[in-house]
């Protein structure tokens, strides 16, 4: 089988195609936003390879029109071309319509030399991707332009073998969205549950309780004001010598702060032969300093923590889990350090939640952890989703095994 070799710059002028930046900041100011319109995709707005509207920017019809040339259609790839390289999303009928944002370029080839889904993947190879970073300008903020994405050489087979790629990745894709929707679903009715029961105080049998003030304001009687140390155990990360990093799947991997949180699930990028402090499958791990600090992910898996990060464990695991949540707003308002916010292990231990009886505790998890448990089955499935998918990119997109291989395969492993 044959395969050709152009550079994208090449294809977009063979086809009239479009390889562009979104609109400039004096073409779209930060005044032009509106609550309610058309949305403007930000690199932000891009997590794993798809676009979240959650916090997106819009713009009214009017301006929209006004910057027509940055619409997206069906097909085009946004592509993040600030800070973290190889971001991108390939735009489906949802976002028709949609512009490309001020910190994106929007490559629009057509279908006729590089289907799109195939040259979505091929951008994300990570031989690709390591390329298109060396090229990148800026050595704090890295930045792409124009001139960089088309002097990327697209190697490709035919169309149809193209598309048979694009199908075969695509499939684990959409079992991993499907696993990460029903994750969604699963913690917004374990939270529905807890903010009825320990919010609300609509617990089975709160009919029969008496109120009193406690430190946390008004609880039932039975409740108690405890140090969070004393409801979780709290392990703050400690970041093994340098000397034991690898970026081979050497030992543990390694957790070290919120760029290895990757919507919701962890995303090691080096792993070390001497892990320090670790947490557990069903932890939460915790960033605990920078911009980012308070943002959380379920553990998957075993992990070494790294200084960015804590773990909280318990008996309680799922009331500690919504319990933190409830209370980080609280939380965030009291981080130290004059450079950037930060927690320490003592101020973390020492804050005081509040905390129903035992016997309250044993009923609620009893009721709720048949729900993390299926979380936790499907991060799973989306791990080893993942890791099949990136371990077959590569050899699909250079050719080194076959679309009819990797098929017959897939074929063998349902019967």
């Amino acid at each position: 089988m044959s395969w050709n070799v152009r550079t994208l710059g090449e294809v977009c002028d063979e086809v009239g195609g479009v390889i562009q930046t979104g609109p400039f900041g004096s073409q779209l100011h930060e005044s032009d936003y509106v609550e309610e319109g058309v949305p403007v995709v930000m690199p932000k707005n891009i997590i794993d390879g798809r676009i979240s509207t959650e916090d997106i920017a819009r713009i009214s019809e009017v301006d929209a029109k006004r910057l027509q040339k940055h619409a997206l259609a069906v097909g085009d790839i946004v592509y993040g071309r600030r800070g973290d390289i190889g971001r991108r999303a390939l735009v489906t009928e949802r976002e028709r319509g949609w512009l490309c944002g001020t910190g994106c370029l929007r490559v629009s080839l057509g279908y006729s030399v590089l289907d799109p889904t195939f040259l979505y993947y091929y951008l994300g190879e990570s031989s690709v991707t390591n390329w298109i970073a060396n090229q990148a300008i800026g050595a704090t903020l890295p930045n792409l332009n124009t001139s960089i994405l088309r002097s990327v050489s697209a190697r490709h087979p035919s169309l149809f073998v193209q598309r048979r790629i694009g199908s075969i990745l695509s499939a684990y894709d959409n079992l991993i969205g499907s696993n990460a929707r029903r994750i969604k679903i699963l913690e917004e009715m374990a939270r529905m549950i807890y903010r009825e029961w320990f919010v609300n105080f609509r617990f089975p049998g709160h009919e029969n309780v008496q109120f009193v003030e406690s430190e946390c304001g008004r609880k039932p009687h039975g409740w108690t004001a405890k140090p969070l140390g004393e409801v979780a155990t709290i392990t703050m990360g400690l970041s093994p010598k340098g000397d034991t990093y690898n970026e081979n799947g050497d030992g543990l991997p390694l957790i070290n702060g919120p760029v290895e949180f990757d919507e919701r699930f962890t995303k090691a990028v080096k792993w070390t032969t001497k892990p320090t402090k670790l947490c557990k499958e069903g932890d939460l791990i915790v960033c605990v300093r920078g911009s980012t600090t308070g943002r959380y992910v379920k553990s998957d898996a075993t992990y070494c923590l790294g200084r960015g990060v804590c773990a909280l464990s318990s008996k309680y695991q799922c009331f500690v889990d919504l319990l933190f949540q409830d209370q980080l707003p609280t939380l965030l308002r009291k981080t130290s350090g004059s450079t950037f916010p930060s927690w320490t292990g003592p101020q973390l231990k020492s804050h005081l939640v509040p905390c129903p009886p035992l016997e309250e505790l044993d009923r609620f998890e009893t009721t709720v952890r048949p729900l993390s448990a299926v979380v936790l089955v499907c991060s799973r499935q989306i791990r080893n989703l993942r890791k099949t998918r990136d371990l077959l990119l590569p050899k699909l997109i250079s050719g080194q095994i076959s679309v009819g291989h990797v098929e017959t395969e897939a074929v063998a492993q349902s019967v």
